[in-house]
């Protein structure tokens, strides 16, 4: 009696044949237009703290004297980096609750001629400002400095046009306004900024954060051999986020971000109870997730956990470290950049605060939340 051939069970995940050279360059390709840049780009096999630590350390070094400009916590750890690399740091800070503006860096510039490097985030979803980064631009392309931008963010949400603002190292993430995956991640990189990775001596090489090996081993051997194996997966997922947005149409997708936070924004202005927005100005609030200030005595983090009870898959979430007492977020981004996950998460937080004894109008919040959506 022979044995039977054991069952062998598939999956839509598994068993797939191997990711091409040719479709890897294709999906660059499409990120490429999605930036409407000509620069190269490059696609990382990693979340996109993966280029924006290798950009930063392959271009800075003992000689960099860099403006690292502060809106939230990546400001921070971009300083932290360019310090590592032994660059001089300025450090130009603003209030969490604003936007950095295009005068400040120029005095900036007034006060330290010498900088040649400025690193800033376009849109932070930390704390939910985005900065003005075309105004900025033509301020450091005045100055000749290298542009350095983390718009991980921002990409699908808003604007995000590397050529056009001067920018020379822009880094985009999936997993926000793009609504694709977490675990890959590209940069855009110009000439000047491949030349002054080539003549630093500290720039990662025979490394994951290595930049110039992409160069290399990919870009400049015509992309005709990986020079790894990829995550296909994720760049299967990258490929048809990609493929959405095309397919929507990247104006369309751009419309319904603003018009979740025009909605949230006003909805909680409605809604009452002590909640208001983190930041101040409507101009300043960035288009991928409105953040909150919770009444004095209310804390974030408890608040957010009451609201979950009801919908635990509403996009809140408090604000991290020491924000977490004081801050939310209504994180509408990607598939939650609609009327629905608005309005729950207005209708589960007006419940929450109503519970703590304090003063809401969910009807006015979402009269209000409808009559902004655009």
């Amino acid at each position: 009696m022979s044995e039977e051939s054991p069952v062998v069970t598939t999956h839509p995940f598994l068993d797939l044949p191997p990711l091409s050279a040719a479709h890897f360059a294709s999906v660059e390709d499409r990120v490429a237009r999605l930036l409407d840049t000509r620069k190269d780009v490059v696609i990382m096999q990693g979340e996109a703290l993966l280029p924006l630590e290798g950009a930063i350390r392959g271009t800075a070094g003992p000689g960099t004297t860099a403006l690292n400009v502060i809106t939230g916590p990546y400001g921070q750890t971009f300083g932290n980096w360019l310090r590592d690399c032994g660059a001089t740091v300025i450090d130009l800070s603003v209030p969490f609750h604003t936007a950095v503006t295009a005068d400040q860096v120029r005095a900036a510039f007034a006060g330290h001629p010498e900088i040649d490097f400025v690193s800033l985030v376009h849109a932070e979803a930390a704390t939910g400002n985005t900065n003005p980064v075309a105004e900025i631009g033509e301020v450091v392309r005045e100055r000749g400095a290298l542009f350095y931008l983390d718009a991980v963010a921002s990409v699908g949400a808003e604007p995000v046009l590397p050529d056009a603002w001067g920018v020379d190292l822009c880094v985009i993430g999936a997993q926000k306004a793009m609504g694709g995956p977490a675990g890959v991640s590209a940069v855009s990189v110009s000439e000047r900024a491949w030349t002054r990775m080539a003549a630093n001596p500290r720039a990662p090489r025979r490394s994951y954060l290595s930049l110039l090996d992409w160069k290399e081993r990919w870009l400049d051997a015509g992309r005709a051999v990986l020079p790894h194996a990829p995550a296909q997966l994720e760049m299967l997922a990258l490929e048809a986020c990609v493929e959405r947005i095309e397919a929507a149409g990247p104006d369309k997708v751009m419309a319904r971000h603003r018009s979740a936070a025009a909605a949230t924004r006003a909805g909680v202005l409605a809604l009452g109870g002590g909640l208001e927005p983190y930041v101040h100005e409507a101009r300043d609030a960035a288009p991928v997730a409105t953040t909150l200030r919770t009444p004095p005595g209310v804390v974030a983090a408890e608040l957010v956990a009451r609201a979950l009870e009801s919908d635990p898959a509403l996009p809140l979430a408090a604000g991290g470290g020491a924000l977490a007492k004081e801050m939310i977020r209504v994180n509408h981004y990607g598939p939650d950049a609609r009327r629905g996950a608005v309005q729950g998460s207005l209708a589960a937080l007006g419940t929450a605060l109503a519970e703590q004894g304090l003063d809401v109008d969910p009807d006015a919040a979402r009269r209000a939340a409808e009559a902004a959506w655009q």
